[in-house]
C-alpha cells in the first residue's frame, strides 16, 4: 500500500529531505519506516478521513504517528523544500509560464475551533478559512496562503505574491516574479497596484464599478481549475484541524502533488 500511494519517483524526491530519526537510547516502540508514514499522510490528505480512522491494515502505523511526523516535517521545512524542488524541475523543463499569473481564493469550512478561522459570510457566519492561490498561465500553483474566512480578499494578494519561492532551473537568475498578475475585482486596490509595480509586475485587476467587458474572464477558468485540483484533496475541502500548522503542512504537499500530476499529464 505504501508503494501504491508513494511512488518510487515521489519517494526519490522526498527521502533526502526528511531529517534522520532521533536516537532512542532508552528503547521504545520500533521506528516505523518514513515511506509507510508518508503513505498514511497522503491517504488522509486525499480521503479526508480523521486521523484516528486510518486503517491499520495499510501498514502506515497509527493516525497520531502520521500526524506527528506531518507536523515535525513541516517544522523542518520538508514540505516547502519538496514543493520548491518540484517547481525547479518544472522550470528546468520549461513548464512554468511566467508571462502571466492568476490569483484567486477558495473558502474551506472549518469544523472545529482554533486559530486562523473566521466567520464565513457566504455560509451563514459559520467558521471557515480561505486558501489564496497564485497559479501561472497554465494553472501550475506557484504559491498558497491561508487566512481567516472573514479577511478581505485584497489583504491576501501581496503576501501571496511574496510567498512565491525563488525558482531556478534555467540559465540566468532564479525567478519568483511573473510578468503580470490577473485577479478579480475583489483584489482591487490602488496600493496593491503600486506594490505590484514596485516588484516589476503589471497588475491586471478590473476597477470596482466598471462595466463588464475587460476580457480578463477568458483566462479565469485556469485558476478555477487549479482551485478544483486543490480541493480535490478532501482534507483541504473541510478543515478539521484546530491548529493551523497541520493544515498549512497539507497545503505545500498538495501543491507538490498537483505539480507532479500536471507534469506527468503534459507528457502524455
Amino acid at each position: 500500500m505504501a508503494r501504491e500511494l508513494v511512488s518510487d519517483a515521489f519517494w526519490e524526491r522526498i527521502k533526502h529531505l526528511i531529517p534522520p530519526k532521533k536516537p532512542q537510547p532508552e528503547g521504545g516502540r520500533p521506528w516505523l519506516e518514513d515511506r509507510a508514514v508518508q503513505a498514511g499522510i497522503i491517504f488522509v490528505l486525499r480521503s479526508g478521513i480523521p486521523w484516528k480512522m486510518l486503517p491499520k491494515e495499510m501498514g502506515c502505523g497509527s493516525g497520531m504517528t502520521c500526524c506527528r511526523r506531518l507536523r515535525d516535517w513541516y517544522e523542518a521545512g520538508v514540505w516547502e523544500d519538496l514543493y520548491k524542488a518540484i517547481l525547479c524541475e518544472m522550470q528546468a523543463d520549461q513548464k512554468i509560464n511566467w508571462a502571466l499569473a492568476i490569483a484567486a481564493r477558495a473558502k474551506a469550512r472549518a469544523m472545529a475551533g482554533g486559530l486562523e478561522k473566521g466567520p464565513n459570510s457566504t455560509d451563514r457566519g459559520k467558521p471557515g478559512s480561505k486558501h489564496h492561490v497564485l497559479a501561472d498561465a497554465n494553472g501550475v500553483p506557484l504559491a498558497m496562503v491561508l487566512t481567516e474566512a472573514n479577511v478581505h480578499d485584497f489583504k491576501g494578494l501581496i503576501p501571496l505574491v511574496d510567498e512565491v519561492p525563488s525558482v531556478h532551473g534555467l540559465v540566468g537568475h532564479p525567478r519568483n516574479r511573473p510578468d503580470a498578475i490577473q485577479a478579480v475585482t475583489a483584489y482591487d486596490s490602488k496600493d496593491h497596484r503600486e506594490e505590484l509595480r514596485k516588484r516589476g509586475i503589471r497588475p491586471l485587476i478590473p476597477n470596482r464599478g466598471r462595466e463588464h467587458g475587460s476580457g480578463l474572464g477568458k483566462t479565469r477558468w485556469v485558476i478555477e481549475r487549479t482551485l478544483s485540483w486543490l480541493h480535490h484533496f478532501r482534507r483541504l475541502q473541510i478543515r478539521w484541524e484546530r491548529k493551523p500548522d497541520i493544515h498549512k503542512a497539507f497545503m505545500p504537499l498538495a501543491g507538490a502533488l498537483i505539480c507532479l500530476n500536471y507534469a506527468s499529464w503534459q507528457l502524455r
